[in-house]
């Protein structure tokens, strides 16, 4: 179901939610599997032990989906595993790390919109700000080198377009050989320096990680976190172009920035289609999904869920929105959560600041959206000022 507006899911979304909300339906290689989409199924599921996120069970949206099978991340590990794993991971994403990181967004954000005075009018956001200023907050997180930000920003773009292709696979396995190499780098020196990858790797030395566990999240966090912060971040600036009463609000009052950012996660929802498998027979609304099924969450609903979001597709930022499933729910809800919603809240507050006379340069339904992703979000963003 191709998402084609900027603002808004499929249509069908709404149809499935309000006749059929667990609706059998057949993936490309004819296998069963369910859609999802309601918030309260999505919790309850999501939740339950009995769904697991073994890759070799998941519904495969292509024929060379699958790739990822014989990784050791965050995203293809069940219990035991992933909490044993994850448990290491955590105390790298905390409220507390995340805060101390917003002084160093606060100077990349702040250096890209510098740069705004020099460019020629109209400027295209996503290219300007939107894409550099995630690869700069992911490449220090990490400890990588900011002089391969070129090669990471075409690489996690293209690792992430939805059919799986030859580019896209070549794409991921170019960016696991670079970070293979730096983490075998810094295993080796004495002083493995800043960022995940060198804490990390001191783990090798105690045998608590191993170097594939170490390479394989890094991967991980590299190309779902570029991706995902730059979708967000020209998406949000788009959507408060399209609401200048919230943009005035929150340029006079910053301290609604992050009840603001709550509601654009759960209005934009941009990391959509997220899947699982039924270990077990499961009883859900009056169906029975089989074990060995597929499921198929379809996010961007149970953000819609008429009733959970009181008119939910309306952009509402004092709505109370915390109850969103953006970054998914249960044991493998997002662990950068707390860093992307810094990165929203950081960079839409300069920009609001900064750019107060920023106005689209071309009309809405001109943008090319990204329907070949999966992570929903523009090509580009032409803006003037």
């Amino acid at each position: 179901m191709a998402r084609t507006c900027p603002f808004q899911p499929p249509a069908r979304y709404a149809e499935l939610r309000a006749a059929t909300p667990v609706a059998a339906a057949r993936v490309w290689d004819g296998s069963r599997t369910w859609l999802i989409t309601r918030h309260e199924h999505m919790r309850a599921l999501l939740a339950d032990s009995r769904v697991r996120i073994d890759p070799a069970r998941l519904p495969r949206l292509s024929p060379a989906d699958g790739a990822a099978e014989a990784t050791r991340s965050l995203l293809t590990l069940d219990a035991p595993d992933h909490g044993t794993l994850r448990r290491v991971f955590i105390p790298e994403f905390t409220v507390r790390r995340v805060r101390a990181m917003r002084p160093g967004v606060e100077r990349i954000v702040d250096g890209l919109l510098d740069r705004f005075d020099t460019l020629e009018r109209p400027a295209d956001l996503v290219a300007e700000l939107a894409l550099p200023m995630s690869t700069l907050v992911i490449c220090e997180l990490l400890g990588v080198p900011y002089e391969d930000h070129a090669f990471f920003q075409s690489r996690s773009e293209r690792a992430t377009r939805l059919m799986g292709d030859d580019e896209s696979v070549t794409a991921l396995l170019e960016l696991r050989d670079y970070l293979d190499r730096l983490i075998t780098a810094k295993a080796e020196a004495g002083t493995p320096g800043g960022g995940v990858i060198g804490t990390l790797t001191q783990g090798l030395r105690s045998g608590e990680l191993t170097h594939a566990d170490v390479l394989d999240n890094a991967v991980l966090l590299l190309a779902a976190g570029h991706e995902t912060s730059a979708a967000m971040t020209a998406l949000s600036v788009l959507t408060l172009l399209q609401h200048p009463d919230a943009w005035r609000e929150l340029t006079e009052n910053p301290a609604l920035l992050p009840d603001a950012v709550e509601e654009l996660l759960r209005h934009l929802t941009v990391a959509d289609g997220l899947r699982r498998s039924a270990a077990e027979d499961i009883e859900l609304d009056g169906h029975t999904i089989r074990a060995g099924d597929g499921l198929v969450f379809l996010l961007a609903s149970g953000n819609r869920d008429e009733k959970v979001f009181p008119s939910p597709d309306v952009f509402d930022i004092h709505r109370p929105a915390g109850r969103h499933v953006a970054f998914g729910y249960g044991p493998h809800q997002c662990l950068g959560q707390n860093l992307a919603r810094l990165e929203l809240e950081v960079t839409l507050g300069a920009v609001l600041r900064r750019l107060p006379g920023l106005r689209l340069a071309t009309d809405v339904d001109a943008l090319r959206v990204k329907e070949d992703s999966a992570i929903f979000g523009l090509h580009e963003l032409p803006v003037t000022w």
